[in-house]
């Protein structure tokens, strides 16, 4: 079972304490009714997927309820690190080979 950090708690729990909420650090629109139906879809569905290392905001639903942002990498389903939602994307990642 995969131990997640919540940044509020303070502390690691069960991943079944949590969901996954999509991908972090996304420009959302200031105008949705204005946008292009390809714009909306693009925005609510299309997203990057990479393999590797990927920026995602989680929630702590059986916690604290609150969203945060985490670091993890999609192959091996590691967490790097977990942040407050609102922070910016760290420059740099500890346990990361560049």
């Amino acid at each position: 079972m995969l131990l997640i950090r919540c940044p509020y708690c303070e502390e690691e729990r069960p991943e079944l304490e949590f969901r996954n909420a999509g991908e972090a650090h996304i420009a959302r629109s200031t105008n949705m009714a204005g946008e292009s139906d390809d714009d909306f879809e693009k925005f609510f569905f299309i997203r990057s997927n990479p393999k590797g290392v990927i920026y995602e905001r989680w929630r702590h639903m059986h916690g604290c309820a609150r969203f945060f942002n985490a670091v993890r990498d999609t192959v091996t389903d590691k967490f790097f690190m977990t942040y407050k939602a609102g922070e910016p994307k760290p420059a740099k990642l500890p346990g990361v080979a560049k």
